[in-house]
């Protein structure tokens, strides 16, 4: 285990390559599971666990963690199987989503294995709305799966939708309409919180599942005659996705001469180890921590009128 906890420290230097090493770990069965190591802040033995009360039950306790009260959530219930047994037995995957931490439990925590985002790929088609899985892929032959974190959070902490009073322009919210926004989101749950914030905003929404798709659809419509610089005020875009990543979707952009002038606002749960200098290499515009729809809201708007005084 400590040549795990070593790894997980030092290996994040992947990052802009669409590539990725996961951290693999077990629930209560041998199905492997993995999570980016890129989220990961430690993982460590599970402490004794503190019982609060009104909490959801896959909340099994908090851990104090090195000065700090973490909720540890039961990933195996999380996703509709049993709570996990013999706690001290188990271990604790400590993680950054969306401005909070969390600690994750899980069954075994195996290896880290280095692989290409291209070789992650969605869930297949049929696994339904109640699929937790946001990627599968393939390890030494065995599925390993993907789940959408977010979708559990969102399960868990009621995340504010609206935009604040006095933060959206009334007179831009009415030009606002003949612009588009590119939502660009392999989470369903991320993915539609950014579209009812771009809707309050006023704007016109375009959604895909990962940056492969994204880049398809902008160089078809450009390959029709599109002006895409016309037509697209931002495109908000996600890191982690199957396929190819957000900086590798952000660099193919800048590329394209047809789609280069695009701003680009990167959107990412990596909020604790953010690399602001990979953002301004692949040359993205800015990016956002998720989720918070007043700084969504303030960046879209300040195209828009960008836009709107380019055109008058």
């Amino acid at each position: 285990m400590a040549s795990v906890l070593d790894s997980v420290n030092q290996r994040t230097q992947l990052v802009g390559q669409n590539r990725l090493e996961l951290l693999l770990f077990t629930l209560a069965s041998r199905q492997r599971y993995g999570i980016n190591v890129f989220k990961v802040r430690e993982v460590l033995q599970c402490p004794k666990l503190t019982q609060m009360p009104h909490h959801s039950p896959i909340v099994r306790g908090v851990a104090y963690i090195r000065g700090q009260t973490i909720s540890i959530i039961d990933l195996n219930m999380a996703v509709g199987g049993a709570p996990l047994d013999d706690l001290e037995r188990r271990f604790i995957i400590i993680s950054e989503y969306n401005r909070t931490v969390q600690g994750f439990l899980v069954g075994a925590v195996e290896r880290i294995v280095n692989t290409n985002w291209s070789d992650i790929h969605p869930p297949p088609k049929g696994t339904g709305k109640q699929s937790y899985l946001t990627a599968v892929t393939e390890i030494d032959k065995t599925l390993v799966e993907i789940i959408d974190v977010e979708k559990i959070l969102s399960e868990l902490i009621i995340m504010n939708e609206d935009v604040s009073e006095g933060t959206i322009n009334e007179d831009t919210m009415l030009s606002a309409k003949d612009f588009v926004v590119l939502i660009v989101d392999d989470s369903s749950v991320a993915r539609n919180q950014i579209k009812r914030t771009m809707e309050q905003v006023g704007v016109q929404t375009m959604m895909c599942k990962n940056g492969k798709e994204a880049l398809d659809l902008l160089t078809g419509l450009a390959d029709d005659g599109q002006d895409i610089y016309g037509t697209f005020a931002v495109v908000i875009s996600d890191i982690e996705m199957p396929e190819m990543d957000g900086y590798t979707l952000t660099a193919a952009i800048r590329n394209d001469p047809r789609l280069q002038k695009l701003h680009v606002l990167l959107h990412t749960s990596l909020s604790g180890v953010f690399n602001r200098a990979m953002v301004e290499k692949v040359g993205a515009n800015d990016f956002i921590a998720k989720f918070h729809p007043d700084s969504l809201a303030t960046a879209v708007q300040k195209q828009v009128e960008l836009r709107i005084k380019e055109n008058s």
